[in-house]
């Protein structure tokens, strides 16, 4: 692509409102950023769109977004009944979220395709249980999740409620690349809403999602006879959360329930944090003072979409510990399970479902309460995907599914991750331990003590630009080339690539990798540590995974710290 070119005929086009023109004539004599703005096209995937705001073909803005559209739309052209049934759109708190997603209806409605569009910003989980109630065949979701606030992404989701697989979006994009840039079909939005092309949604889909969704409690008598003493501090990090959260635990009895007011009120600037991610242990420092001044014992967050949740506990030295999203999973992996083993209404035919990179711990937990389990690449799409295939066939019952960046789901109402249900459950479990004197730290320290001592570590590799993605793919393809034996002197029992979906084990045998084709790297250890490598599918990001068990917590901190400096080590010679 001759980037000069095309920044040229942008610069140039008629329709370009005069803003994006602006911008873009005050970097005409700065070749490095057009360079970056134009060298390629925002690629579209499973996870949709994502980039930087900006005028370009690289970054996210109105004209991108009806390009992306108008694709989708021809796609959903060649569907039967797709313009029948059509899609729900729903977004975020994020800058220009709530125009691309009216550029989004606006097009689909210029293209004959029934379209719902939230009135106000809602959540993924309740766009994913939407578009199913709707009877829709596909849904859009514009958000960039935790990113910074100088980003923003356009996500499709399916019929099932969850997002588009792999060959439905390299379809989309196929369709997408047919685009001339400034051709889309757009209707006028208030004609299409008062002609009923577009139709508002919001209050009844509500309803709908929170009367399902209250049924998960696993005792919801005790909730709702012990919801009122238990303190409990919230922080929507100024996204989505504020409302569905807080209606739900009210609506159940959790009602002493303090919202960080600095934090509470929608902002695409999260003025208050570094990025609005529960995974940063700094996103809780408000939601820490207040419960401090509250009494509480634990906090909860959710990021801007509220798929993801993170949860903050004060330890018995009275500080304060940010759990990982894996401690997170197996403590609600716990507490369902338990919970409905005492119950006797644990099915037979049970399944928990995780990523290749979540905790063995898991694996432990639901072994001793004879349930399966079964992993799934990164990213919660395969999750649910599962989930759809069994509630299809009744060949399983779905239990719970998580991955350890801060995604769970139980029940399988949404197809993606849910932090609005996950922290009503984390809060029941609160209470439930509260009744046998104990905290969410407590649990973890009697989950330890009953299964065995796992722990886990993930570090990024943040390499933005064209630069940054060649230095991840070289050093992807350097570890290829020569995949490590060892790691920190203890030997690889199994190599699995799953670009090749081959595996090579210490032994000279080989096998294939049933799992779908993935960019990834996992090596298995002899102590029983593993890890893996992978380009990062929504971020400029080379990610390590590193998981370990021993006997006692010295050894596990000794073997993970031994592992994680061998291959940080290894990593950042093949990324300089």
């Amino acid at each position: 692509m001759d980037t000069q070119s095309v920044f040229e005929a942008w610069l140039n086009e008629p329709t370009l409102d005069d803003a994006s023109r602006k911008e873009l004539a005050a970097i005409k004599n700065d070749p490095q950023e057009i360079e970056e703005r134009f060298y390629r096209e925002l690629e579209f995937g499973t996870a949709g769109l994502r980039g930087i705001l900006g005028a370009g073909t690289n970054r996210m803005n109105v004209y991108v977004v009806r390009r992306a559209t108008q694709g989708l739309s021809n796609y959903l052209l060649g569907c039967e009944g797709a313009k029948e049934c059509g899609v729900c759109i729903a977004y975020d708190s994020r800058h220009f979220s709530a125009e691309f997603a009216k550029e989004v209806a606006c097009v689909l409605a210029a293209n004959g395709i029934k379209t719902y569009l939230f009135s106000t910003l809602h959540s993924v989980p309740q766009l994913s249980f939407a578009l199913q109630h709707l009877g829709c065949i596909a849904g859009v979701v514009i958000t960039a999740s935790h990113n910074p606030s100088k980003y923003n992404g356009y996500k499709v989701y399916w019929a099932y409620g969850g997002q588009a697989a792999p060959e439905q979006a390299e379809a989309i994009f196929e369709e997408i690349q047919k685009v001339p840039m400034f051709s889309p079909k757009v209707m006028d939005y208030d004609k299409a809403v008062s002609s009923g092309e577009i139709k508002l949604v919001g209050k009844e889909e509500d309803e709908a999602y929170y009367a399902a969704t209250e049924k998960l409690l696993l005792d919801p008598v005790l909730v709702r006879q012990r919801g009122g003493e238990l303190p409990i501090v919230y922080t929507p990090l100024h996204g989505t959360g504020a409302v569905p959260v807080r209606e739900l635990l009210s609506r159940v009895g959790l009602t002493n329930v303090t919202t960080v007011p600095e934090q509470s009120a929608p902002d695409g600037s999260f003025p208050t944090v570094t990025a609005p991610n529960p995974e940063d242990p700094g996103a809780f420092r408000l939601a820490i003072a207040l419960a401090e001044e509250k009494g509480a014992r634990v906090c909860l967050a959710t990021d801007p979409d509220a798929d993801r949740l993170g949860v903050a506990v004060k330890t018995k030295d009275g500080n304060w510990a940010t759990l990982s999203g894996n401690q997170i999973g197996c403590i609600l992996l716990e507490h369902i399970l338990s919970s409905m083993s005492k119950q006797n209404r644990l099915p037979k035919n049970g399944v928990v479902i995780k990523s290749i990179v979540s905790t063995r711990l898991a694996d432990a937990i639901c072994a001793a309460y004879g349930v399966s389990l079964e992993n799934v690449l990164t990213g919660f799409r395969f999750i649910g995907e599962k989930v759809d295939e069994y509630q299809s066939s009744g060949k399983k019952t779905f239990l719970f599914g998580f991955e350890e960046s801060f995604g769970f789901l139980a029940g399988g109402l949404a197809r993606d991750k849910d932090a609005v249900s996950s922290a009503m459950l984390a809060a029941e479990a609160c209470i439930s331990y509260a009744e046998r004197g104990m905290t969410l730290s407590d649990a973890l320290d009697e989950i330890y003590a009953t299964y065995g001592f796992f722990s886990e570590s993930v570090k990024s590799y943040t390499l933005e630009g064209k630069e940054g993605m060649e230095k991840i793919a070289g050093a992807m393809a350097r570890l290829r080339e020569t995949p490590p034996t060892e790691f920190a002197n203890t030997a690889a029992v199994t190599y699995e690539d799953f670009l090749s979906r081959r595996c090579q084990n210490n032994d000279g045998t080989s096998c294939d990798i049933s799992l779908p084709t993935s960019d990834v790297l996992r090596w298995l250890l002899t102590d029983e540590s593993w890890i893996v490598i992978r380009p990062s599918g929504t971020e400029p990001k080379l990610k390590l995974y590193i998981g370990a068990r021993a006997k006692t917590k010295e050894q596990l901190d000794a073997t993970l710290t031994a592992l994680v400096k061998d291959v940080d080590a290894l990593l950042k010679g093949y990324l300089a």
